[in-house]
């Protein structure tokens, strides 16, 4: 199986003095390994317009530094770019009807305990980058013209959770979110993209915007990096970078779209065997990707739970009719047969 090559593995072969030439021809990279091999490129050729910058500043910042130097970072290049991130990303959730109304929000951590993230009553499809706020984990808002989104507290509890956590996507795709309606997880084992990039929990449903509802979707951040909103909709969340957030909307919704149309076709959905889903499983732990079945035996890793594809008619069969007994027809009947009889005779 070809070697998985992630950008820790690149940035340490990097600063080694090693050459990317070695790297074997039919190694797997993954986005984010791409992305340092590019900035590498650019950085020797001395482009200075690489598209990349960091998300978090040069100097740490905390909600604890000096306001001037954070208005400073919040007005640089680097946080611009950020907020032209955060500003497509919402473009693209917009055009894909992933959201409505002014539906959705993102973040993107930028220091020990502050992020940058969207405002609220904004449609992500209209978002510019001087709608941008910088808010500290508790929520508070510390620069931006626009206030800070209602569900803020939710991305700060994940980021709380999951130190890592670079970025987090929130809104509501048709598809998946019916799942979440019903409270029900996809299926698993069946298609590659979805198993490698997104394992998928669902959280109860709360009052979006409260802390009790940010809390049980971050305790759910150990072990999925996708979650289901019941009655509500989809968080996602990245240790590389916002638009990886944005590829697990897009992955799950294609995902339960797929399976709700392949389960009206009227034949067996096939799904993987366990070795199968054990090799992609090993992929996706060397990617550092958070999920429940690593260490399960192979004869776990495919089970559908109780989801059943294709629709079910739930009408009852008529009955027959049925034509109750006349007792007084009956003798009718019979006497004017019995006349017809006699009359043939004589």
């Amino acid at each position: 199986m070809p070697a998985v090559i992630t950008a820790k593995e690149v940035e340490e072969l990097i600063a080694k003095g090693g050459d990317l030439k070695s790297l074997p021809a039919d190694a797997i990279l993954t986005p984010s390994a791409k992305d340092a091999i590019r900035d590498y490129n650019y950085a020797r050729r001395g482009n200075t317009s690489a598209p990349a910058a960091p998300s978090v500043p040069a100097k740490p910042l905390t909600s604890k530094s000096p306001k001037a130097e954070l208005e400073a970072y919040f007005n640089s290049p680097a946080a611009h770019a950020l907020k032209e991130q955060i500003c497509a990303m919402g473009h693209r959730l917009w055009q894909r009807e992933y959201v409505d109304g002014n539906g959705g929000n993102m973040a993107i951590r930028v220091g020990e305990d502050i992020a940058i993230c969207t405002p609220t009553l904004v449609s992500k499809g209209s978002l510019k980058p001087e709608d941008m706020c910088l808010v500290d984990f508790e929520g508070n808002q510390l620069l931006g013209t626009k206030r800070r989104t209602s569900e803020i507290l939710m991305h700060l509890q994940m980021m709380k959770r999951q130190p890592t956590a670079v970025a987090t996507c929130h809104c509501h795709p048709p598809y998946s979110t019916a799942f979440a309606v019903v409270g029900q997880a996809p299926p698993t084992c069946m298609l590659p993209e979805y198993e490698v990039f997104c394992s998928v929990g669902v959280a109860p449903y709360r009052t979006p915007g409260s802390a009790d509802m940010g809390k049980l979707v971050a305790e759910l951040t150990d072990q999925y990096n996708t979650i289901l909103m019941a009655n509500h909709g989809v968080v996602t969340w990245s240790h590389n970078n916002l638009e990886e957030a944005y590829w697990r909307m897009e992955i799950i919704e294609a995902y339960c779209r797929t399976i709700v149309v392949a389960g009206q076709l009227g034949k067996p959905i096939q799904t993987f065997t366990g070795p199968q889903m054990k090799d992609i499983l090993n992929i996706k732990q060397s990617l550092g990707f958070v999920d429940p079945r690593y260490g399960m035996k192979e004869c776990e890793l495919c089970d559908t739970g109780d989801w059943r594809p294709g629709a079910q008619c739930a009408v009852p069969a008529r009955e027959e009719a049925t034509v109750g007994y006349d007792a007084e027809a009956e003798a009718t009947v019979k006497a004017i047969t019995d006349q017809i009889m006699a009359q043939m005779k004589t």
